[in-house]
Order: structure tokens, then sequence, then C-alpha cells
């Protein structure tokens, strides 16, 4: 067996087991940052509070809804997929977390007012999606439009991207928003991979994208 195909050997794991994984090393991630370069103050404490529990709640979600499990990035993974995964997933998106731990500015208070109901209603936003678009799944409702998904076509989406806002906010530093920048151009390319498959399944698809904002509520 040549090395080549070693790499590219499929491995007995999912791409959502890799991004399981891949959450996981951001927790270990952060925790290393905070013990490494200290806690400076309350601007530490938030981001750490905010990023776990983000990255924790994602682990647990798929214990209380297991059948979520069988619907999202099923695809087998090689090592290059999955080395990817880990770099991406665990590593970029602890950038924000890394920058929060070496800024020994004190924060502001308007930071905290913003970083902090923007993560809440941002994770608000995507868990209700995600219960609502899960459960029509399981007694087979069809295309999911109306409730929280009649204000964006991919509402949960948008709330993800809040919660990775207010990491950049909280943490202090400019080269933080690369990390929803990056994030803001990965779903633009899902939006548009997923237009197709959606108008052959849904006959109502074409007109509830015409009525319905593609991503940000209101705006586009």
């Amino acid at each position: 067996m040549t090395q080549d195909h070693q790499i590219t050997q499929k491995l007995p794991l999912t791409q959502l087991d890799a991004i399981n994984i891949a959450k996981a090393l951001t927790i270990v991630l952060l925790i290393s940052y905070a013990l490494y370069f200290g806690i400076n103050g309350v601007r530490q404490i938030i981001y750490l509070c905010l990023h776990i529990t983000y990255c924790v709640w994602w682990l647990i979600e798929q214990w209380l809804f297991p059948s979520r499990r069988q619907q999202i990035f099923q695809d087998q993974v090689d090592w290059v997929t999955l080395l990817s995964i880990l770099m991406f997933v665990g590593g970029i998106y602890s950038l924000p977390g890394y920058l929060a731990c070496i800024n020994t500015t004190v924060v502001s208070y308007l930071a905290i007012a913003f970083s902090i109901p923007l993560f809440m209603i941002g994770s608000l936003i995507n868990a209700t999606a995600d219960i609502q678009k899960l459960t029509a799944k399981k007694y087979n409702s069809g295309l999911v439009k109306d409730e929280i998904w009649r204000i964006s076509q991919n509402i949960n989406y948008f709330g993800d991207l809040m919660r990775y806002l207010s990491f950049a906010i909280i943490s202090g530093s400019l080269w933080s928003y690369i990390l929803p920048g990056l994030i803001f151009i990965m779903y633009l390319f899902r939006i548009k991979e997923k237009r197709v498959p959606m108008q052959e399944k849904y006959a109502d698809y074409p007109e509830y994208s015409t009525n319905t904002k593609q991503l940000i509520p209101g705006i586009w």
C-alpha cells in the first residue's frame, strides 16, 4: 500500500466525529491559553465562559438529540480531511481565545454589554432553528419555512455567526474578526451549494426562496 493511499484511505470516522474531536481540542486549547498566559481580568473569564460553554453545548446537544447525529456530516473522512478539520475547527476557531488571553487591557463595559447578549440570543436562535427543523424532519413535515425559518432561509447560520461575532468583540482584537469572516464565507458557499438540491426536493422552495431573506433577517 502506497503512502498516498494510506493518507487518502477512509477512516472509521464521520465528519461529525472529526468535528466533535475538534470541539474537544478547542476546549483543551482555550484552557491551555488561560493556564499559560494567566487570567488577567474579566475579559479572559467572560471569553472562556462563552466559548467553552458553546463547545460543551455542541457535544451535549448530540446526546440530547441523538437522531440529529444521523442527519448531518455523515461522510467518512480520510487523514487529510481529519487533520484539516482539527486545524480549522480546533485551531483557528480558538484564535480569538488566544488573542483574549494575551490582551492585558481592561475590557470595556460596552464590549461586555454587546458580546454577552449577542452570544445568548445567537445561541437561542441557533438552537431553536435546529430543534424546529429536527422535529419537522421527524414527522416528515416537508420544507421548514414557518416560525423562526420564515425570517431567514438560513437562520441557524445567522445565530451561529452572532455567537462567533461575540467572541471577536470580547477578545478586544481586530484579528479576532478573521474567524467570523471565514465562517461567513463558508456559509455563503453552503447556501449556494444547497439551492439546487432544495429546488429538486421541495416544489415550494422557489416561492419560499423568493420571499425570504437568504441569511440576515430584513437585509439579505
